[in-house]
């Protein structure tokens, strides 16, 4: 299951980590976010030891938005040794999630 982190979380289970990261920002009020949240899941226990899957509650965690110039949700950022590597926004397709995040393994 992936999980939330907050902005304190951040640095450490993102910034600092190596190998690939995938944020999914998003809003609880968020319609095509509910959609992508069980893609989001499976994808990330299907690539349970490639690659981590976390999500930031952009309502809880503004200053993590704003930083990333998150304006529109959900907005999937692959993050590679700490630095944003690609965004991806709106709803996602599984298998489009899956091949841009092992473009980056």
């Amino acid at each position: 299951m992936a999980q939330i982190i907050k902005t304190n979380e951040f640095s450490n289970r993102v910034e600092d980590k190596n190998g690939i990261v995938v944020v999914d920002f998003f809003a609880t009020w968020c319609g095509p976010c509910k959609m992508l949240s069980p893609v989001f899941e499976s994808l990330g226990n299907d690539m349970e030891n490639k690659a981590d899957f976390l999500k930031v509650d952009i309502d809880q965690s503004m200053e993590l938005a704003e930083r990333f110039q998150v304006t529109t949700v959900p907005t999937v950022i692959v993050f590679k040794e700490g630095k944003e590597m690609d965004r991806l926004v709106g709803f996602i397709p599984k298998e489009n999630l899956k091949n841009k995040v092992e473009s980056y393994l």
